[in-house]
């Protein structure tokens, strides 16, 4: 990979988006890239988490590249979002857990790649926005349908509208991040959330977030009946059984599902 680095150990991924020289700007290649990255972590048995990232201490994901975009047709347009759908709707539905460590700029596709993430961590330096309009476009990497959905109908469109920036506490104050570190902090953070989450049983993990993501596209009552066809899958599994019987006999669980 060009654009990519992948690390992996202690059964959690770290994707690093690596074109630190253009503060990590989304292109074609990167996100075809990213793609091709995530469809082989998601069928890998030894990663139970993944955390994603930017290279360098300034950018997460500065936006896509405009470089690429200025001269483009609308069909190249069209295009160049249906890659980023594919690429961010694997990685918001793939079954681990997904961490954005998010450090300096997330900005337009920075902001949208982050809300592809199941939890997003953000340092004290950080900045969101969604700059496009004062473009002349509009998000489309996700951030029309996913920031509403995140922080409501109302300060999604005057984030969109106003294409103003907003620094890390009012994204957390918003709703927008889960946690905010100190820069230093942030990588620590976010292995020792994902060791956490990877100690528990990942079957039932990845199971939670299919009836939390599905959920969100149904009225409650059908949420509920999925809720409960999904919960009695999980009880046909091993990691069911060693759950509760290590809860009983007060000792850690081992699990071994996924």
């Amino acid at each position: 990979m060009n654009n990519l680095l992948l690390e992996v150990a202690d059964e959690i991924a770290v994707v690093t988006i690596n074109r630190p020289k253009v503060l990590n700007a989304l292109n074609t290649e990167t996100l075809t890239e990213l793609g091709e990255c995530l469809a082989g972590i998601e069928r890998r048995k030894d990663v139970k988490a993944l955390i994603l990232t930017g290279a360098g201490e300034k950018s997460f994901v500065a936006g896509a590249d405009i470089s690429e975009m200025v001269n483009a047709t609308p069909a190249e347009g069209r295009t160049f979002s249906l890659l980023a759908y594919e690429a961010f709707g694997r990685l918001e539905n793939m079954p681990q857990a997904t961490i954005a460590a998010v450090n300096g700029f997330a900005l337009g596709g920075g902001c949208e790649i982050s809300m592809a993430c199941d939890i997003r961590v953000a340092s004290e330096n950080a900045k969101f926005g969604q700059p496009e309009v004062g473009l002349g476009i509009i998000p489309g990497f996700g951030g029309t349908q996913r920031l509403s959905r995140l922080i409501g109908k109302g300060r999604a469109k005057e984030l969109i509208f106003s294409a103003d920036n907003i620094d890390a506490q009012e994204a957390y104050r918003i709703g927008l991040v889960n946690k905010v570190v100190p820069q230093a902090e942030l990588l620590g953070y976010c292995r020792k959330l994902a060791v956490k989450i990877a100690s528990k049983g990942s079957y039932a993990v990845s199971i939670a977030k299919y009836a939390i993501n599905a959920g969100l596209d149904m009225d409650v009552a059908n949420g509920l009946k999925l809720e409960a066809q999904l919960l009695g899958l999980t009880f046909s599994t091993a990691d069911k059984k060693e759950g509760m019987t290590a809860f009983l006999e007060k000792r850690p669980a081992k699990f071994t599902d996924f």
